[in-house]
């Protein structure tokens, strides 16, 4: 058998020395994400926007699906 340690064992040692992160960085981490995860969000504005949009665009579906265009037939 050789002296050479396993995969495994390498694998446990190298994440062993890993230094954790210092209170202050991993305080900074949290405030980034959470200023990241607030400019992902959709404001209101937003919302009201896509909601007038659909409405628009329903309504010229609508009225392109009922038109009846220059017919003379009509009873």
């Amino acid at each position: 058998m050789s002296n050479k340690p396993s995969v495994l064992e390498e694998a446990q040692a190298s994440t062993a020395q890993a230094e954790p992160p210092h209170e202050g960085e991993a305080i900074a981490v949290a405030k980034e994400l959470a200023e990241a995860k607030k400019r992902r969000l959709p404001n209101n504005r937003q919302i009201g926007m896509g909601a007038a949009i659909g409405v628009g665009s329903a309504a010229i579906v609508a009225g392109l699906l009922y038109w009846r265009g220059g017919r003379k037939d009509r009873k």
